[in-house]
């Protein structure tokens, strides 16, 4: 998809007995992930982003208990770790650029979600949150 990211880590699933196979208004959807993905990686001095999950079929979807309105849904977002970094120090980057990021979400002090707009011609959201044990607010 790009230099840095493959479909396969963008589709990637340990529920293996379940299709993960993206249509083609979730492809086109990954392919400008990967492309937000490597903005990100430059934002971040060209450290490894490793892919906890990204797109995922309705099955997939279920089986990790989201939600039917989650952008992983449609191939928008994805769950990364960058070593060497706290998910709070990704956040506070990402915040503090000029990336066109939908949402990004410390969860659970372990990973961070990094999301784009649905659709291509919306304007990012920007929202910034935490999702932990306490609940989902504003991340401050």
């Amino acid at each position: 998809m790009t230099e840095h990211f493959t479909l396969d880590e963008l589709t990637h699933t340990d529920h293996r007995t379940l299709d993960n196979t993206p249509n083609k208004a979730e492809l086109a959807n990954i392919q400008r992930l990967a492309e937000f993905l490597e903005q990100v990686k430059t934002l971040l001095g060209g450290k490894p982003i490793m892919i906890n999950s990204a797109f995922r079929s309705k099955a997939v979807n279920d089986a990790v208990g989201s939600k039917d309105t989650s952008q992983h849904r449609i191939g928008c977002a994805a769950d990364i770790r960058v070593p060497g970094m706290t998910p709070d120090e990704v956040v506070r980057a990402v915040i503090a650029s000029d990336l066109g990021y939908d949402q990004i979400i410390r969860e659970f002090d372990r990973w961070t979600h990094i999301s784009i707009p649905n659709e291509e011609v919306r304007a990012p959201r920007k929202q910034a949150l935490i999702i932990d044990k306490q609940g989902t607010r504003i991340f401050a």
